[in-house]
């Protein structure tokens, strides 16, 4: 028997410029205030987790000031809301959830399909292909009607394509996760994660995630036929998740290939997960030479995506976390870094305001 535990909780950079900015959602003019989100024309969001996001005042400040769409970050991951067979404990991001309609916030989920973050149970899962196939369509269609009518899109599957352009097998850079989902149900496993998402929310708008995009061709390449080769045959993919997880070394070229190839999908095109490293190398004492070149590719990557990417195609930028005491890259990966807008002291930095004047033409 199934058990559901549901509970429901609380450097020379060509960039354009041209006229005009607007909001998201649609703010009177006395509720208007400088911000990133009243900067853009498009949604600007954000990953949040809790409990920061219930108990820390400045976090929560910066979250509804700032942004109009929040990100899931780790509370949907396998790991996390089904921690053992046939539980599901939605508290976290119900809460999530609840906040975001409490602000007039859009919701993005993260995610449903991921062969990392997976628990130890599903890891040992021992069956044929049709109980996996079971286990598959299950944990896709609970979530997703959980949270029906209440989460915008989701990122249905979530990097299963290598640097040079295959499925992935394994995650060699982060300690070799198997791919179990490849492994057990064939490379087809990606559509029917979509179909399956699709019939348990018809209005959802469903995102494949990954990264290196602006780093790898060949990944790049191999993401477009895939996007191509779902769309043609009737998937239902609305979107492509473009992380953009990038270090200062990164290019502009690269970055506004990236972006122009991505669009001639005719996919929606979401930058899922921004942040960018000051110190790749986690060299000490190495942030402060390169902040120039960090806000200079802040300030492009916010112009390359209004002026590359088709107004009817900008679901919006989201960053991977609020400040950089909240970053994965400090925090999981334990490098010396600063990689987001505001600091750890959830003030704004210098590069905060050359994000803002990408987004718009001011």
């Amino acid at each position: 028997m199934k058990k559901i535990i549901l509970t429901i909780g609380f450097v020379s950079f060509s960039c354009f410029f041209f006229a005009g900015a607007s909001k998201y959602p649609p703010l009177s003019g006395s509720q208007q205030q400088p911000s990133l989100k009243n900067s853009a024309k498009f949604p600007i969001g954000v990953a949040v987790d809790i409990p920061a996001l219930i108990n820390n005042e400045d976090y929560k400040n910066i979250v509804t000031n700032e942004f109009n769409s929040v990100t899931t970050e780790n509370q949907l991951k396998w790991n996390r809301v089904s921690p053992a067979p046939g539980v599901f404990n939605f508290k976290g991001a119900d809460a999530i959830v609840d906040f975001a309609a409490q602000h007039n916030m859009r919701v993005h989920g993260h995610v449903l399909i991921y062969f990392e973050s997976l628990p130890q149970w599903v890891q040992n899962f021992q069956g044929d292909s049709a109980a996996w196939e079971q286990l598959f369509k299950t944990h896709i269609q609970t979530i997703v009607r959980h949270y029906r009518g209440k989460v915008a899109s989701w990122d249905v599957v979530n990097e299963v394509i290598d640097q040079n352009g295959n499925p992935a097998v394994n995650d060699g850079h982060r300690g070799g996760s198997v791919n179990v989902w490849l492994q057990h149900l064939g490379s087809d496993y990606v559509a029917r994660a979509f179909t399956y998402a699709h019939e348990a929310d018809p209005n959802a708008v469903l995102f494949y995630n990954d990264n290196g995009h602006e780093s790898y061709p060949k990944k790049l390449a191999a993401i477009i036929k895939m996007a191509n080769d779902l769309k043609a045959r009737g998937i239902p993919i609305g979107g492509l998740g473009v992380q953009m997880h990038m270090n200062i070394n990164v290019t502009p070229a690269n970055v506004k290939n990236a972006l122009t190839q991505m669009a001639r999908t005719g996919l929606q095109i979401h930058i899922s997960e921004l942040d960018i490293r000051l110190n790749p190398n986690n060299l000490p004492d190495t942030l402060s030479p390169e902040i120039t070149k960090q806000g200079a590719l802040y300030n492009c990557l916010a112009s390359a995506y209004r002026t590359l990417i088709p107004k009817s195609q900008q679901y919006g930028i989201t960053f991977w976390g609020v400040s950089d005491n909240n970053s994965w890259i400090i925090n999981a990966m334990h490098q010396h870094d600063s990689p987001l807008l505001f600091n750890n002291k959830y003030g704004k930095k210098q590069n905060y305001q050359l994000f803002m004047k990408g987004l718009s033409s001011n």
